[in-house]
């Protein structure tokens, strides 16, 4: 098989996040900025951007054949996972799905939600501007999404602080399809 060299993808991502439903960059506008207006920049990150999407596909059995005849996609999970380099207290909102931010003179707090998080979990979208082939930009939306693992920060004497996190992604509708992939072309 030949080797299409510029098909090769190296290459750091930036993240955004917006609230659920937000207003998405059209197709069209793959190689600019998200607007500010709509998305976040989360910033710098540490040890890259790692996109995952795990298929559960269940097989299919006859009694008469000893193969698997075929199988049905019957679980798919993706999800967004990343080092935050930038541990504000903004960006902690987002890893824990909500909260109030306060801010006077001197000082800025956050607590986190506590009310309707059980209930009533606050949904995002996150963008995620990379590479792709050509060395052009791709971009992926995951449409609906909860920072479901844990998020950790540890302060050590020789080593950067950081914000774990890593967003699962959630069915939207029968008509909207719950992640999207763009790439550029030109």
């Amino acid at each position: 098989m030949a080797v299409t060299t510029t098909n090769l993808i190296m290459g750091p991502a930036s993240l955004y996040i917006a609230t659920y439903g937000a207003t998405e960059p059209a197709d069209t506008d793959v190689n600019t900025t998200p607007p500010a207006s709509t998305w976040t920049d989360l910033g710098g990150t540490q040890d890259g951007v790692k996109l995952s999407v795990d298929q559960t596909y269940t097989p299919l059995e006859v009694d008469q054949i000893v193969d698997e005849p075929g199988a049905r996609l019957t679980k798919r999970m993706f999800t967004v996972e990343t080092n935050l380099a930038e541990p504000t207290l903004e960006n902690l909102k987002f890893l824990l799905n909500d909260g109030t931010a306060a801010s006077g003179a001197g000082y800025k707090n956050f607590e986190p939600i506590y009310a309707s998080s059980a209930t009533q979990p606050t949904y995002r979208a996150v963008l995620l501007d990379g590479y792709g082939p050509n060395q052009l930009r791709r971009r992926f939306i995951i449409r609906r999404c909860l920072s479901n693992d844990k998020v950790e920060s540890t302060y050590k004497k020789d080593s950067q602080t950081l914000f774990t996190v890593k967003w699962q992604g959630f069915y939207v509708s029968s008509v909207i399809a719950p992640f999207k992939l763009i790439d550029a072309t030109s």
